[in-house]
């Protein structure tokens, strides 16, 4: 024994390391599975290492600041810098090519509008209450006399995001965030779960599944819904989502692997067991039937209801609106989704090509409406990368009374695009329900980022329709911007490119909107409810 000891330790270290390799080279040489890693040993598996950093390499090394989709290094650099209250600004102009097709030009006023000086925006007020506080021009269910009509506490507000999608903490730091600044949160199509409790406006999403408010066949129960919102006060708006940015018109499957006794009480789901979500609603098969859904739900409840859809085909946009017109019922809201959105995880040909990007897809749908004389007994809701001031001024021009923002939100609380977030594997811990992966997301820290960049977006849009001359975006319409049409230097307004004026909205002044009695969010009178 002593002499094979003495042998083991007299061979020198590099032999073991060539032992090893050729171990593994012959092992590459007699598999099958990668030709690579056969016709070259060894070599071949860096070939696999450096896919698997690809992104990693291409975010930090190779791409410049403005080539990354879907968020390049500028935009993501000024939400960090926004949630960590840290310096935003950039030096020496722009780095953009503005003679770029599609460039977005914000045209200012020669005098910008003048803030009072007793006004909450006015600079000198940065400690009142409503310093960034930009409320709804709009009461949601105002038109249909809903028994709760609600008006949100802020235009820009947190995205369907379900738990489940998002991790328990992060649900937690949004909601938390949500609740200081004001804004609603939205619960995505996973259900109300604990993680939405903290204090926040929620907007309850139900998709074809009814998680949360079915029983174990997927059927939908109103009783559990009525008492769902009941318990629930701060729920104040119900979301029928009909189709998501990121594969509208696919439904999904929750393995039952993925299937935790948390996720099964929240969801009302079997465990151990596949549970598939339809691409369509089992409780109506038609436009008309939609409605009378959407009104049985909303005298239930007495919220307001409405409707999620990513936009491609109009023959039943313009059925909804011709029904909405002759019988004076439908959906209170309407939030359209981009068809570049995308939190949730889907096949890259839906993600890629099915449904229309948010400019195409909000400005079909808004014509139709319009050409009804519906655009003012609606809320539009807009989602679809437009958590940055730009493109949240350019969604208000165009119609958009409001604006849902999610991967936005998740970069405020660190995600860093390492577009892992259907694997389990989220480095940050956002989009994964691995616990050692979660353990390192702390609400407290997250939910203050969260809280920053809200007001720093809210501040910059202040500042653009401020110095565009109005005092709230509602004001802003579709001559307000023009688009680059490429190096020809001819540019076009908003208004000639989509062939529409925005019907103005009725506004007053900002206090008006701050003493409605139906102003949701932090300052939200406690509501008793029957």
């Amino acid at each position: 024994m002593t002499a094979f000891f003495e042998f083991f330790t007299s061979v020198p270290i590099w032999a073991y390391i060539l032992i090893i390799l050729l171990i593994f080279a012959l092992r590459d040489i007699f598999q099958k599975k990668h030709t690579i890693q056969h016709n070259f040993p060894l070599l071949g598996h860096f070939r696999y290492m450096i896919e698997q950093i690809g992104p990693e390499l291409r975010q930090y090394i190779v791409a410049n600041n403005r080539e990354e989709l879907p968020f390049n290094r500028r935009q993501r650099s000024w939400i960090y810098a926004s949630s960590k209250m840290e310096n935003n600004y950039q030096g020496f102009g722009s780095d953009q090519d503005m003679n770029e097709a599609g460039f977005v030009f914000i045209k200012p006023a020669m005098l910008p509008y003048k803030l009072p000086l007793n006004h909450p925006h006015h600079a000198a007020n940065g400690k009142d209450p409503n310093h960034y506080t930009i409320p709804s021009a709009k009461v949601i269910g105002a038109y249909h006399k809903r028994k709760r009509p609600y008006r949100p506490h802020s235009v820009v507000n947190v995205s369907a995001m379900s738990y489940g999608s998002l991790s328990a903490r992060a649900i937690e730091s949004l909601n938390k965030g949500s609740l200081q600044f004001g804004n609603y949160h939205n619960t995505g199509e996973g259900g109300l779960s604990p993680y939405h409790r903290f204090g926040a406006d929620v907007v309850f999403n139900m998709g074809t599944s009814y998680f949360g408010v079915r029983d174990h066949e997927g059927n939908f129960m109103m009783e559990k819904l009525v008492k769902m919102t009941q318990t629930n006060p701060f729920v104040r708006l119900i979301e029928l989502k009909l189709s998501q940015g990121a594969k509208p018109g696919k439904g999904g499957v929750l393995p039952g692997s993925k299937i935790t006794a948390e996720i099964a009480e929240i969801r009302q789901v079997p465990m151990g067991k596949d549970v598939v979500s339809p691409p369509y609603h089992s409780t109506f098969s038609d436009v008309r039937g939609m409605i009378d859904f959407i009104e049985q739900m909303a005298e239930e409840t007495g919220l307001p209801v409405g409707i999620k859809a990513a936009i491609g085909k109009i023959d039943m946009w313009e059925q909804l609106a011709d029904l909405m017109v002759a019988t004076g019922k439908g959906p209170d809201f309407i939030t359209i989704d981009g068809g570049e959105g995308g939190t949730g995880a889907a096949p890259p040909s839906f993600a890629d090509h099915v449904a229309l990007p948010f400019v195409y897809g909000f400005s079909t749908v808004y014509k139709i409406f319009q050409a009804r004389n519906l655009t003012d007994k609606i809320t539009f809701i807009a989602s679809g990368k437009l958590g940055l001031p730009a493109q949240a001024i350019m969604a208000f021009c165009m119609g958009a009374d409001i604006v849902n923002v999610a991967r936005e939100a998740m970069m405020s609380i660190g995600c860093i695009q390492a577009q892992a977030c259907h694997t389990n594997r989220c480095p940050t811990g956002i989009t994964t329900n691995n616990k050692w992966l979660e353990a390192g997301l702390d609400p407290t820290l997250k939910s203050e980022r969260f809280h920053n960049y809200m007001k720093t977006l809210a501040k910059e849009i202040i500042e653009i329709t401020n110095a565009a001359g109005y005092e709230h975006p509602c004001q802003l319409g579709m001559d307000d911007i023009d688009i680059s049409m490429g190096d020809n230097n001819v540019t076009r307004s908003l208004a000639q490119n989509y062939g529409y004026l925005k019907t103005p909205v009725p506004y007053k002044n900002i206090q008006e909107l701050l003493d409605c009695s139906n102003l949701g969010g932090k300052n939200a009178p406690v509501e008793s409810i029957a």
